[in-house]
């Protein structure tokens, strides 16, 4: 199997998907998943991307998250899979590989996209039948119980938002 080669270092917000080794559901289990957790906000915390959005499912991890200044998307999602897979493997003597080789992303170029690429994060818990709603599901970050970053186009959601209320209420008058 060959690998894909990532020449081009385009800054900016991307959606990446990973999935585990022989699509196992290892995030069934609480430790685990909690596992990945942690470290995801860990690296976050630690400068290596902003988070704007994620969910964990039993065999897969969605996240938006921007590169920082410094790290490269490959080495973020290396820093997410490889210290995820270190600490699993020591804490609960896992013999298997965790994740899949490679990853799959996608450069957001817009705010429509990022809308569209963050609502299928929040409710992929729900069209699998995990959860009732995005926010009743513990392992992602429609939960509400996770430090987020706020993104580029997030800011621009919200001032055509404002730009339309205003517009509406201009012609109302």
């Amino acid at each position: 199997m060959s690998r894909i080669i990532r020449r081009v270092k385009q800054p900016g917000v991307y959606f990446v998907t990973t999935g585990t080794w022989q699509r196992r559901e290892l995030f069934l289990n609480l430790e685990p998943a909690t596992i990945v957790l942690d470290h995801l906000l860990e690296c976050r915390e630690r400068g290596f991307y902003k988070l704007h959005a994620f969910v964990l499912m039993p065999d897969h991890l969605h996240f938006l998250i921007t590169p920082g200044a410094e790290t490269s998307l490959e080495k973020a999602v290396q820093m997410v899979k490889g210290g995820s897979a270190f600490k699993i493997r020591k804490a609960l003597n896992y013999k298997f590989p965790v994740w899949h080789e490679g990853y799959h992303d996608r450069w957001i170029r817009d705010a429509i996209e990022y809308r569209t690429r963050k609502q299928y994060i929040e409710q992929n818990p729900v069209r699998t039948h995990l959860s009732e709603t995005a926010a009743r599901y513990a392992f992602g970050s429609a939960s509400g119980m996770f430090a987020l970053d706020e993104c580029q186009f997030e800011v621009a959601i919200s001032e055509s938002r404002a730009s339309a209320a205003k517009a509406v209420s201009g012609s109302l008058a």
